[in-house]
């Protein structure tokens, strides 16, 4: 079940909380398939293809770029997974949100985050039609769009056992290309591969040195990057409908981390040390050029398919967080009533049917512009994570020592360096936010955010007005 017993204060009962679902939630989800997912859903194009922009912008320096990107997502997810671990829910951050800053702010990161999903999923399916136009041309791409969006719809509107073994086989895909990728690399560094010979730090140190750009390449670099870690949280969601959520989340929490942060920061070492830093080209993925390079036949075609899974992967996720993200918001009374039934196998159905609703209008937007509908969603929501990010760092930091009384001792899974690392991140975060503003190419997605943002804060402060409104026509007890 979904945490629901947030105190109202001030509120009569039977507005304080609402109707309760006929049914819980399902509870198929194995400790595999959280581990798989936490290791999985921060892989996706964004690694794969995306991170050849971070590595144009800043050259070997984007070594320095992804390890403040990791770093920083390291302890945003510590933080997460430290109130997921005491209080597990299908609404995650939005429910601790709530309980640490209240009702307007449960509200603003639940819906932003929900929007941020739906929109990103289409954006997911946009990327795997392209790839499976490009691979069988006679079928347009709206057609490949509405194929997935309807086999995966199908998938999660079944159990959720389905989408934890599409999630499990999707994320098993992506990890072993990027550790069969580490491996060659690795072989091909130290000339162990047919026709290489070692490659020594003339790429690090040559074209420019480490930091061609100087330090604004690096943080070029990481504006670049920062929010190919976002999905990483979507465990903790997931976590609400395993067996035993506290242990689950902790457990994938932990195990996640560190594999992420070697996957990434792996990776780019070994490209930048095997080729030279420009001449790698913006929009085709530097895992293609290195596997060119040290001789592996149809690398191109064989990264397409990782790319492709990765894409359907981050659609199967979106999904299925988007809707349970919705289910919670209608529990608490903070989403429309009807949208908290549950089916008989514990699927909130009709929160997955308005979840993938856009996604089913983006077909007809690639029927109408398929060559730039991809890059307008994206730009609008690009800057919601870090939202996201911000407010779960201000819940963490009021909840701490609350979690501790209530649970009479040490919490199952602590933040590290609590107060000062969170701060720490916190003023990151900040930082981030400023030099997109900045930032002539990222400002868009802050100013998409922050009206967004502006919107959905418009509406919480009007429900709550009506709230308190209410409150005060209720009659008042008579004291003797």
């Amino acid at each position: 079940m979904p945490h629901t017993d947030i105190h109202r204060v001030g509120l009569p009962s039977e507005t304080a909380v609402p109707p309760q679902p006929e049914l819980p939630l399902g509870h198929g989800l194995k400790q595999r398939h959280l581990t798989m997912l936490g290791l999985g859903g921060a892989i996706g194009a964004g690694l794969f293809v995306g991170s050849g922009g971070g590595i144009a912008v800043a050259g070997p320096g984007i070594i320095l770029s992804y390890l403040f990107a990791g770093a920083l997502g390291m302890l945003v997810m510590r933080m997460l997974g430290e109130m997921s671990a005491a209080m597990p829910s299908s609404g995650s951050f939005s429910v601790h949100a709530e309980r640490a800053l209240g009702r307007w702010a449960g509200f603003t990161v639940g819906w932003l985050y929900w929007i941020l999903l739906v929109v990103v999923l289409a954006v997911e399916a946009t990327g795997a039609a392209k790839i499976a136009h490009g691979w069988l041309p006679g079928v347009p791409q709206w057609a490949w769009m509405l194929l997935f969006m309807v086999v995966f719809t199908a998938g999660n509107l079944a159990s959720v056992r389905n989408f934890g073994e599409f999630e499990f086989w999707f994320a098993a895909v992506k990890v072993l290309a990027i550790v069969a990728f580490l491996v060659l690399a690795v072989l091909a560094v130290l000339g162990l591969l047919p026709h290489t010979d070692p490659v020594g730090l003339a790429n690090l140190t040559g074209r420019g040195g480490f930091l061609p750009n100087g330090w604004e390449g690096v943080v070029a670099g990481v504006l670049a990057v920062v929010f190919a870690f976002g999905g990483l949280e979507m465990v903790t969601i997931a976590a609400a409908e395993s067996d035993d959520p506290a242990r689950s989340v902790a457990r994938a929490v932990r195990s996640a981390v560190w594999r992420i942060m070697v996957f990434y920061l792996g990776s780019m070492v070994l490209i930048v040390m095997l080729l030279p830093w420009d001449s790698l080209i913006p929009g085709q993925s530097p895992y293609v050029a290195v596997l060119d390079a040290v001789g592996i036949e149809s690398a191109g075609r064989v990264m397409d398919v990782v790319v492709f899974t990765a894409l359907l992967s981050a659609l199967n996720a979106n999904l299925y967080s988007s809707s349970r993200m919705l289910f919670s918001l209608a529990d608490r009374g903070e989403a429309p009533g009807g949208l908290v039934r549950v089916s008989g196998a514990g699927v909130p159905r009709r929160a997955v049917l308005v979840s993938v609703a856009f996604g089913f209008l983006s077909v007809v937007l690639n029927l109408l512009w398929p060559d730039t509908v991809f890059m307008c969603m994206l730009n609008a929501v690009g800057a919601i994570v870090l939202f996201v990010w911000i407010l779960i760092a201000l819940s963490q930091l009021r909840l701490r020592r609350r979690l501790e009384h209530e649970a009479s001792g040490p919490v199952a899974l602590r933040m590290w360096g609590f107060p000062y690392l969170t701060w720490a991140a916190l003023a990151a975060m900040a930082a981030v936010l400023v030099l997109m503003l900045a930032d002539e190419g990222s400002r868009p997605q802050v100013l998409w955010t922050g009206g967004t943002a502006a919107l959905v804060l418009a509406v919480a402060g009007v429900r709550e007005r009506r709230r308190l409104r209410h409150v005060d026509d209720l009659p008042r007890p008579e004291w003797p």
